[in-house]
């Protein structure tokens, strides 16, 4: 049932430096499986985010920001560098794979920076509450180079709680989660997938883990090649329809969740 389909250049807004004000947190259902919503999902596009609604960046390759109704303004996978606006996130995540995955040296400014990966074998556990949004992981193991060296809760999936959506990164998952990580991370409303073809998994194995999140909308990342991201969209085109982006931003609310079950393929951009 695919659905292939391309939006128009869209107004971008580079005002992700807002302050944050703070806000209680409208209650997620990740634990609980999400409501359907019958709406077509609406993409728009501007400045300032409205109420449970929020705004989601692809800047490169791992690296996406979210930004709230509130002004709290989250990045994954920080590398350090999020394009020429000066933005302060208020949380950072990140996971040590490899250097397009984190940094040694973040911002100062930044208060809540977020590691993925053990320090001294005790497996990172975060659930950082801002009020309007909440941010914790789940851990999976990694394989060391050549599938040798593996690293025990190595990676970190972070799960944003916000507007009442539980919006999932994945981060460099080398493995399939078990019974226990699954009801851990709980139902994702939207989820940001790596689909390299092998760096992290296999297509058909990142497409088994897809299909049993069964999230409302699922973001690709991660890809060296279109033809690694190609394989991941024909695979998953008879259960996914497939909606292409000219667009790195969109904006989502839990109202406007797709009926059916959608891959949102999103062009990346730093913020400009």
């Amino acid at each position: 049932m695919q659905r292939a389909g391309r939006i128009g250049p869209a107004i971008i807004c580079a005002a992700l430096a807002a302050p944050a004000i703070a806000q209680e947190r409208t209650p997620s259902h990740c634990i609980a499986l999400a409501e359907n919503a019958a709406q077509v999902m609406r993409v728009a596009f501007g400045a300032p985010v409205a109420a449970e609604t929020v705004r989601l960046r692809y800047a490169d390759h791992a690296t996406f920001l979210l930004e709230t109704a509130g002004g709290l303004v989250a990045a994954t996978d920080y590398t350090g560098y999020l394009g020429t606006v000066d933005v302060v996130p208020d949380v950072v995540t990140m996971n040590n794979a490899h250097d397009t995955h984190w940094t040694a040296r973040p911002d100062p400014r930044i208060p809540n920076v977020l590691q993925g990966w053990p320090t001294d074998r005790i497996p990172a556990q975060h659930a950082l509450d801002l009020g309007e949004m909440l941010v914790r992981n789940v851990t999976t193991d990694t394989r060391g180079p050549f599938g040798e060296g593996a690293v025990a809760d190595g990676n970190s999936i972070f799960i944003f709680e916000v507007a009442g959506l539980c919006i999932g990164h994945l981060g460099h998952l080398h493995q399939i989660p078990d019974a226990a990580q699954y009801a851990a991370i709980g139902r994702l409303d939207v989820v940001m997938v790596p689909v390299d073809g092998g760096y992290t998994m296999s297509t058909t194995s990142m497409g088994e883990v897809v299909s049993r999140l069964r999230s409302s909308i699922v973001i690709p990342m991660h890809w060296f090649s279109d033809a690694s991201l190609e394989a991941f969209l024909t695979q998953m085109a008879p259960n996914f329809d497939i909606v292409r982006l000219d667009t790195p931003e969109l904006e989502i609310s839990r109202d406007k969740l797709p009926a059916n079950p959608t891959i949102l393929v999103l062009t990346p951009a730093w913020l400009q």
